[in-house]
């Protein structure tokens, strides 16, 4: 997520993935970077949820399908998205939807394995 992102465009990008791959994401864990949790278009979009942050280090730590040398150069760690999502969802977590780029705004979807 790009600093100064919109509420809209992150609720456009979550409806969007919701959609297209007939999830319900209303109860969902939000998480990502932990330098971007106080984002206020992130606030406002997720509310009254609080996003979950990760540092970078945590983040680098979780293997994922679609790494990226620009995210790394960027923010110090390979994946933000898939990596957050699934470590939000914990242990055994499943990636359900990888990564999907939006306006500034870019979401994953993990599943727990209890779920």
């Amino acid at each position: 997520m790009r600093p100064g992102v919109t509420a809209a465009a992150v609720q456009g990008l979550l409806r969007r993935v919701a959609a297209e791959h007939g999830l319900e994401l209303g109860p969902a864990v939000v998480a990502t970077l932990d330098r971007r949790i106080a984002e206020p278009g992130l606030l406002r979009a997720v509310a009254p949820r609080i996003p979950r942050g990760f540092t970078a280090e945590q983040l680098a730590r979780v293997p994922v399908p679609t790494p990226s040398d620009q995210v790394a150069a960027a923010t110090g760690t390979p994946a933000v998205a898939e990596a957050a999502a699934l470590l939000a969802a914990g242990p055994g977590a499943v990636l359900l939807v990888p990564k999907t780029a939006g306006q500034g705004v870019t979401v994953a979807v993990a599943r727990s394995p209890a779920r």
